[in-house]
């Protein structure tokens, strides 16, 4: 799993698209569990939006729950995180062309 991670996710995309991620918004009943480890919902969210698996068929290797990647995939996209990571990564060649996938295939899943 970590093999597949690390192409899905290099680091040197992590280290691009870490600055760029909406806090995470505080539950107002306070309590409840901690948030689920951002990398970790990356990944599985880039597995989903670019495999063209449906969200119920995530695998639970990857650690996160349905529920979880979908809603952090939401609020991603409310942020349009996918079109600033494309522009943020736009002059690393070795990233530009894959974030670019990323997005296109995201704004698929939220605009059908």
């Amino acid at each position: 799993m970590e093999a597949l991670a690390q192409r899905l996710v290099p680091d040197e995309m992590w280290e691009a698209v870490r600055p760029l991620l909406p806090d995470v918004p505080p539950r107002p009943q306070g309590g409840g569990r901690a948030a689920a480890d951002a990398r970790r919902v990356m990944v599985a969210v880039v597995y989903v939006v670019t495999s063209g698996c449906a969200w119920q068929h995530l695998p639970s290797s990857f650690g996160v729950s349905v529920p979880t990647a979908h809603r952090w995939f939401t609020r991603w996209s409310g942020a349009d995180l996918w079109r600033r990571l494309s522009e943020t990564t736009s002059g690393i060649p070795a990233l530009a062309a894959w974030t670019k996938v990323i997005h296109e295939c995201a704004a698929r899943r939220v605009h059908p």
